[in-house]
Formats: structure tokens, C-alpha cells, sequence
């Protein structure tokens, strides 16, 4: 058994054009196959995205993206009605519809910047936020991303935003960070953020990887497909839990589960380097 203080959170992209599972899942039968699938792997959050946010992806409209999450969240709220639900959206009327079929986390890639409501929404809402790093948009952020320091810099916007929201009345115990792998970032940055994840720790709330099956893996060892990077995101995590992460947003639940209970007996929580 895993400490009960980390969070697995199961990724369920209802999309066509996810990097990894782009189109496998976006019926609802099928996804509603694999929520449960997650669950029972041990998955003790489930988030639920309906807009890729892979390099190079197009935004699609609110209405479509509500098409295919809502129906889900619907039907996961029913089969699945004690594990938490996160939305992964950048739109507040998104978040808020989400909310309305029984979701209770709002996972937002721009941490609250994407619309002017998005602040005031999630005060409204009173649920918690996941606030996420990312240079540029998905269709511009990997076109030659810059840092002086990436960990400082990407700490310092984190901050920012943690203060911004306290601001617009949402509590710092209602708030989760994420430093963004992957969302502007080169090999080198990601590298840095993941060996320097104990400076995160210092923000107060809980920290979220998403590491899971990223090309990075697969420039540190060699192509292929993104389901083929089982062993590098278990390697990620493990890493991450070492350096006080506490959430892993992560395609693989059952491997990472049985990873993070070994790594805990080894290594208890209050024993991590």
C-alpha cells in the first residue's frame, strides 16, 4: 500500500489527438472502460480532458470540448460515484459545466490566465485547482523555449500565481502546483525542474508531476512509441515522490502504484531525499 498522503491521478483523454492515446477513448463506452480500468488499478483521481494540449495542437471550440467531456463526467459520476473527478480545461464555462455533473478539481494548464473570468470563476466554484507551468500556448511552446534559470523562473511565476489567486479568494489549501514537464521546456529544462523538485515543496501546496510518457523519455533513450515509455515515467515518478511530489498524473496506474509502494517501504515519506 502507498502512502495515503500521495494521489495517483489517472489520465483519461477523451480526445482524437492526444499524444498518447489520441482517439482511443473518445466513445463513451470506451471511456467510461477505461475510467474503470484506472480505478481499479488504483487511481485515486481521475482527470478527464477533452482538448489535446500536446506541442503543436489546435484549440477547439468550448461547445465541442463540453461534448466530450460532460457526457463522461455524467456517466463516471454515476458508475464511479466516490472517486473524485478532475476537469482538464482551460475554459472557465468549461470548468464550471464540469463542476455542475459532479467534477470537483479544475486542472488548468494556464493556471487561471486563459480568460478573465477564469480567476473569478474559480473562487466561485470552491473547488480545488491544479495551477500549471507553461511557457507559451500549445501551439507555439516548444518552438525554442528560453530560461536563465528554469527552476527559479518557473518557482517565481508559481508564486505569482498562488498570491494572484489568495488575492481573488482562493485559499492557498485549495490550490495544487505543477512546474508543467514538457509545456515549454527542453530536455535540459525538464531535467532541471525534475532534479530541483524539493525547491517546489517551499510554495506550501501539493505538488503534481505529469511526467507520464513525455518525448523527453524517449530522447534520453531511444524512439518510439509513446506507450513504449513505461519504464522512464515509473523513473520520473519515483524521483518526483523523492523530491516531495505528491500527486502523479500518469497513464500507467497500476506500475506506478506498485512503484510508489516499494519506493515508500525503502524509503518512508519522512525519510525522502
Amino acid at each position: 500500500m502507498i502512502d495515503p498522503s500521495l494521489q495517483i491521478v489517472g489520465i483519461l483523454n477523451v480526445t482524437p489527438d492526444s499524444f498518447s492515446d489520441g482517439g482511443r477513448y473518445k466513445g463513451l463506452d470506451a471511456a467510461l472502460s477505461q475510467a474503470e480500468r484506472l480505478a481499479a488499478e488504483g487511481a485515486t483521481i481521475i482527470d478527464i480532458g477533452g482538448e489535446s494540449t500536446r506541442p503543436g495542437a489546435k484549440p477547439v471550440a468550448s461547445a465541442e470540448e463540453q461534448s466530450r467531456v460532460i457526457p463522461v463526467i455524467r456517466a463516471l459520476r454515476r458508475e464511479l460515484p466516490d472517486i473524485p473527478l478532475s476537469i482538464d480545461t482551460r475554459r472557465p464555462e468549461t470548468a464550471r459545466a464540469a463542476m455542475g455533473e459532479g467534477a470537483s478539481i479544475w486542472n488548468d494548464v494556464s493556471a487561471l490566465t486563459f480568460a478573465e473570468d477564469s480567476l473569478a470563476t474559480a473562487a466561485d466554484l470552491g473547488v480545488r485547482v491544479i495551477l500549471m507551468h507553461a511557457q507559451g500556448d500549445p501551439q507555439t511552446m516548444q518552438c525554442a523555449p528560453r530560461y536563465t534559470d528554469v527552476v527559479e523562473e518557473v518557482f517565481a511565476f508559481l508564486a505569482a500565481r498562488i498570491a494572484v489567486c489568495e488575492a481573488a479568494g482562493i485559499p492557498k489549501n485549495r490550490l495544487i502546483v505543477d512546474p508543467g514537464i514538457g509545456f515549454g521546456k527542453t530536455l535540459d529544462h525538464n531535467l532541471a525542474l525534475l532534479s530541483g523538485l524539493d525547491r517546489f515543496t517551499a510554495l506550501g501546496p501539493p505538488l503534481l508531476i505529469g511526467a507520464s510518457r513525455k518525448r523527453f523519455i524517449a530522447a534520453l533513450d531511444r524512439e518510439g512509441p509513446a506507450a513504449e515509455r513505461l519504464g522512464g515515467s515509473v523513473a520520473a515518478v519515483i524521483e518526483s515522490y523523492r523530491r516531495g511530489a505528491k500527486l502523479f498524473r500518469v497513464h500507467d496506474v497500476a506500475a506506478t502504484r506498485q512503484a510508489l509502494a516499494v519506493a515508500a517501504a525503502i524509503s518512508p515519506p519522512d525519510e525522502a531525499l
